[in-house]
């Protein structure tokens, strides 16, 4: 014990410390930390609540007084409930807490201000158990969030809207278009769709510049949105550049949807004045309405675009329904487009050959090339089902160019069995050929590969083809010529038929379109009249010029005495022989002279 101790006094044994002085220190300590906790409470840059277990606050800080202007006094001994009111989700939560099943609660809740605004806030409600464990106090922290609410309101409402016409954007109409296409879909639920785009916008973004072309977006946008996404749950959007959707979430059928189509015309008919120009525009629109069990938005969005497409090639300046049978023969074109290339790696091409007989001594003068595609699910297809795809795409270039060595190739097997026959191979030339290769290396190749002189193979343009742009294309034939090959006009008459190109391309034949041979069928009258003429007067024409004539479509005798009568020179028709493999050609030259009547070759 320490000197000058009370010997009455009782001490701490660890420290000999009168117990009255370590109470003492004690309940400063306490004290103090209340003055601590207190102070962080009162001075906190977020709002807390003190509650009871009775759920009414006992205490507030001013943070959270001014968070929803009140007074710290009117918060106090208010019910949690008045002041957060929980959705059933979250008082069964708190519920919970209270009860000391969970330590900790977190929600996001949407305050009341006093003067009537909406403050967004984060509440956390943590439980203060007392020294046996037991639930005593709740303690809220409310973190104001609005201006981040806000910020992110903001950056959702720009990620789903366009930014120049305020209109929703193409992610918002596809959201919307899911919503509706896969909402609980009843057997008479249907869907409508309607895409549009502004013809000619693309010459006012050429001749006034993009900032005049981007307030008449502005304006049409406005148009679309006053007269025609009033109500009815319909969306009108901007999918980018001058294209526009209207979608239709429960649609009534076709004729509710063409009805729109054609207030869509109506209401962007009237001219724009923008910016002291009086801007007249029109649109082109596809329409696709369906039952919405069985279809999906990439269905639809890809019918509505193949049908703005078709709306476009009509005519544009109005709208196309969506036909089911169209859209196959465009998909059928889409998928021979895709597999022109592999088909001829894979050898599904053939060439078929039809006679030109000479009109004045019956014999086979040259033949025709016809490529034809064995398609292993189309079956046979004919060059007019897969050559514009072929020019379109480019594939035409190699496709050409192997027509063009089988062709060669079989002419030389006749010209070694028939020598003085002297039989001639034509052969179709795409201009795209002309302008994508070396055409005049590649016919120089095939001819010294296949050993077959140049005066026996002809090369087919249309008029529309000589007659394009000068320089490479008149250059090339210029050369083809010289090297001794022959070129002829197909179709002609059906182009520009300008005379004065006769004279100067290096051009050896006319052929004649089938059109004018038709004619000779008639028995009498005008029309009959009128082609004789015509033919007569193109003959005498071309063999001013030093050329010969072929005609095209010769299906009868009396036609074709008919063509001989006027001078023609060749023909070539099913009435002489359909297209067929070779062998047919080395028949009908065996077989001599074609016969004045005799009938077809056999098919």
């Amino acid at each position: 014990m320490p000197p000058g101790h009370d010997p009455t006094e009782i001490v701490c044994p660890t420290c000999d410390t009168p117990l009255h002085d370590v109470t003492e220190r004690l309940r400063d300590a306490l004290q103090a930390s209340e003055s601590r906790f207190r102070a962080a409470f009162a001075d906190a840059g977020i709002g807390m609540a003190l509650v009871d277990a009775d759920d009414c606050i006992i205490e507030a800080n001013p943070a959270l007084a001014a968070m929803v202007g009140l007074d710290v006094s009117e918060l106090v001994r208010m019910h949690i409930h008045r002041f957060i009111d929980p959705e059933e989700s979250a008082r069964r939560l708190y519920r919970e807490l209270v009860a000391g099943k969970r330590d900790r609660l977190r929600i996001e809740k949407r305050l009341k201000h006093r003067d009537g605004g909406t403050v967004w806030t984060n509440i956390t409600v943590s439980l203060i158990r007392d020294g046996d464990g037991n639930p005593l106090y709740t303690l809220a922290m409310v973190e104001d969030v609005t201006e981040q609410r806000r910020l992110g309101d903001r950056l959702h409402y720009q990620s789903l809207h366009d930014p120049l016409t305020r209109l929703p954007n193409r992610s918002y109409f596809f959201e919307r278009l899911a919503a509706a296409c896969e909402a609980p879909a009843s057997a008479r639920r249907r869907v409508g769709l309607c895409y549009l785009d502004l013809d000619g916008f693309a010459a006012v973004n050429d001749t006034l510049g993009h900032h005049i072309g981007d307030e008449l977006l502005v304006a049409a946008a406005n148009r679309l949105e006053q007269h025609v996404a009033l109500g009815e749950g319909r969306l009108v959007a901007r999918l980018g550049g001058d294209e526009f959707a209207v979608l239709v979430p429960d649609s009534e059928g076709g004729e509710q949807l063409t009805a729109l189509a054609t207030e869509l015309l109506r209401v962007l008919d009237q001219p724009f004045e923008v910016a002291g120009h009086r801007l007249a525009v029109t649109a082109s629109i596809g329409v696709v309405e369906r039952p919405v069990r069985g279809t999906t938005p990439t269905e639809l969005v890809k019918d509505a675009d193949a049908t703005l497409y078709w709306s476009k090639a009509d005519g544009r300046a109005r709208w196309t329904l969506y036909d089911p049978d169209r859209g196959a023969h465009q998909m059928t074109r889409q998928l021979l487009a895709t597999a022109l290339r592999p088909a001829l790696e894979r050898g599904e091409f053939a060439v078929e050959f039809q006679p030109l007989v000479g009109l004045a001594d019956g014999r086979v003068h040259g033949a025709e090339a016809l490529v034809r595609w064995r398609h292993p699910r189309f079956g046979t297809l004919s060059p007019d089902r897969f050559i514009p795809l072929a020019e379109e795409s480019g594939a035409i270039v190699p496709l050409g160019k192997w027509v063009l060595e089988e062709s060669c190739r079989q002419a030389r097997h006749w010209l070694d069995e028939f020598p003085s026959a002297a039989v001639f191979v034509s052969v179709n030339l795409a201009v795209r050929q002309v302008w994508d290769s070396d055409v005049v290396a590649d016919v120089a190749e095939v001819l010294e590969a296949t050993g077959l002189p140049p005066r026996l193979l002809q090369l087919e343009l249309t008029e529309s083809a000589v007659m394009g742009p000068a320089g490479r294309p008149l250059q090339a034939l210029q050369a083809l010529a010289d090297m001794g090959v022959r070129i002829a006009i197909d179709d002609f008459g059906t182009g520009y038929s300008n005379l004065a190109y006769l004279s100067r391309l290096p051009v050896h034949v006319l052929k004649l379109d089938g059109t004018f041979v038709e004619g000779f069928r008639d028995p009498g009258g005008t029309r009959r009249e009128a082609d004789e003429k015509i033919v007569s007067a193109v003959v005498r024409l071309a063999h001013a010029l030093g050329l010969t004539v072929t005609a095209e479509g010769i299906e009868s005798a009396v036609q074709a005495e008919r063509l001989r009568a006027t001078g023609c020179d060749t023909a070539q028709g099913w009435y002489f022989a359909r297209p067929g493999p070779p062998h047919r050609v080395v028949r009908m030259l065996r077989e001599g002279p074609w016969p004045a009547g005799g009938p077809a070759v056999p098919v």
